[in-house]
Parts: C-alpha cells; sequence; structure tokens
C-alpha cells in the first residue's frame, strides 16, 4: 500500500514502508472532528471555541494543511526554496483563530529582555514566521530510526503540561507515539507527510495555548541543527552525511547536529537518536522551567 525506500542505516538496506505519516493526519483529524462535535451536542467544554472559530478544528486544518504537503513533497520531491515557504499557508487558519481572538496574547514575554508587544503584526507576521520555522526545522532534523518520532513528542509534552487545552494534543500525540514505536523498531517511516504536518501541530499548539516562549526554548535544538546544515549548503555546497560500517555511524564533518555527536567518533544510530532525544528533553525541560517561572 505504501511505497517502500531503502533504510541507509541497516545492513543490506531493506525496503521500509515511507509516508505512514498520513496515517497521523487522517487519525487526528478524526479525532479533533470528534472533539467539537462531541463538545457541540454535550457541551462538554473540551473544546476552545471564540466568535464562532474553534481551536480543534482550527489546530485540525492546519494538520491537515501540513499532512498535504508533506505528501506533495514525498511525491514530488520539491526544493528547499519551495518548501522553506509552503508552511506559510497552513498559517492561515491559525492566523485567523489569533484575529478572532481578543484573549490571544499579541505579546512575548522573553527571560532577561522583558515583554515585547507586536500588536497586530503578531497576526499577520510572527505566526506566519513561527509555523514557518517550527515546520521546516522539525522537518530537518530526522534521517534516523525514531529521530524525526521521539524529538517531537518531547516538545508536545512539554507544551502539554501548560496548556489548559490539553486534550486536544491526547489522541494526536497517542497516535504519534505508535508510530514512533515502529519507527524506532526501524519497521517504518512517517516520511514528509508525517514531519510535516507534526511540525505544524507544534507550531499551531503552541500559538493556541499561547505557549511561545516554551515553544521557542524547546525548539533550539531544531533551530541549532538547521542553522547548521543550510550554514554548510551556503558555504560548501554540499549537505551533511553520514558514514556506515556495518554496525555504526561516523562522520568527518560537522553539518548537522546529527554529524556533530558522531564527529570521528562511531555510534550507533540509536545512541545517537538517544543523545539527540535527550538534548531536546533538556531544552524542553528548560523550556517548561522558564514557563513556570
Amino acid at each position: 500500500m505504501f511505497p517502500k525506500v531503502p533504510d541507509q542505516h541497516k545492513v543490506d538496506r531493506p525496503l521500509i514502508p515511507n509516508g505512514l505519516g498520513v496515517l497521523f493526519v487522517l487519525t487526528t483529524t478524526v479525532y479533533l472532528f470528534s472533539i467539537y462535535f462531541s463538545n457541540k451536542v454535550f457541551s462538554l467544554g473540551l473544546d476552545t471555541s471564540v466568535n464562532g472559530v474553534s481551536a480543534a478544528l482550527t489546530l485540525a486544518v492546519c494538520i491537515l494543511f501540513g499532512g498535504f504537503m508533506g505528501l506533495l513533497d514525498d511525491f514530488m520531491d520539491l526544493k528547499w526554496r519551495y518548501k522553506a515557504f509552503m508552511p506559510l499557508i497552513a498559517a492561515l487558519p491559525l492566523m485567523y483563530y489569533a484575529f478572532e481572538n481578543p484573549a490571544l496574547r499579541t505579546s512575548i514575554s522573553i527571560p532577561l529582555i522583558g515583554t515585547i508587544q507586536f500588536g497586530d503584526a503578531y497576526i499577520f507576521l510572527i505566526i506566519p514566521i513561527i509555523v514557518m520555522i517550527v515546520t521546516n526545522t522539525v522537518n530537518q532534523l530526522g534521517g534516523l530510526n525514531g529521530l524525526e518520532t521521539v524529538c517531537p513528542a518531547i516538545v508536545i509534552l512539554g507544551l502539554m503540561a501548560f496548556s489548559s487545552s490539553y486534550i486536544l494534543m491526547m489522541g494526536p500525540l497517542f497516535f504519534w507515539l505508535i508510530l514512533a514505536y515502529f519507527n524506532v523498531r526501524g519497521k517504518i517511516f512517517v516520511g514528509n507527510a508525517g514531519s510535516f504536518a507534526i511540525g505544524i501541530t507544534i507550531a499551531s499548539f503552541a500559538v493556541i495555548s499561547d505557549l511561545k516562549v516554551n515553544l521557542l526554548i524547546s525548539i533550539l535544538p531544531f533551530i541549532f541543527n538547521s542553522s547548521i546544515i543550510l550554514l554548510a549548503v551556503f558555504l560548501t555546497r554540499k549537505r551533511a552525511r553520514v558514514k556506515f560500517d556495518g554496525t555504526k555511524l561516523s562522520s568527518d564533518a560537522r553539518k548537522s547536529l546529527v554529524t556533530i555527536i558522531c564527529y570521528h567518533h562511531p555510534l550507533t544510530e540509536r545512541r545517537i537518536v538517544q543523545i539527540i532525544s535527550a538534548i531536546v528533553a533538556i531544552f524542553t525541560l528548560l523550556g517548561a522551567i522558564v514557563q513556570f517561572l
């Protein structure tokens, strides 16, 4: 049913089903629509609706946009200059939600700096930038079994801990963890459909929950990884690559977070994923502490 691609970091490069992130998009959309309708019928207080604009439906539409863009990339192999700006389309429903929600803060409080008030620029400029940066940086931190699924799950858990709308992410996180389990075991790849969708999920949920500083700190490892990758591409015209000796991965250049960790220091794929996941967990915890303070 799903196209298969070789697992580059396994002996004999076995073919693995790719693009199963589309299942996350479908199940999450069903879950969020169910939240919306059950709240309408039974008034359970599970959804937040402001001026007729539902948080659950807004999140669902954003995820659908992300999944569609990921599928497009999976089948057409889009160039980075196109992928970089495509998430701006997915920011539109989020911008509308923020526009109709007067309770949503249009400022960002940064420790040691203070509060920066953006006004309407937050809706029309900052939200699209948040969606674009988070989606692309999450998409770029991948390539190893478990890396593109475990790390986003950690960030989502950190956001849920401080969100009154955590119920919106219960279903998506559950479905994503199922995919993560099989991804870590090397049984499936979520593909760009999954990485784009989960990136937009993180960005949208953070904006809806008004957890911008928490988000910013949590994704610093993702931003660092993307910055190193882009800098290497612009300066050397070469992408980050790792060597596989049949057991461990290593690199002779530092052009991504993965290659920095295994630079002249061979490590197993699982060990590298564990190290990066721990780094993401530390920054997510730091973001939670700052949010709490």
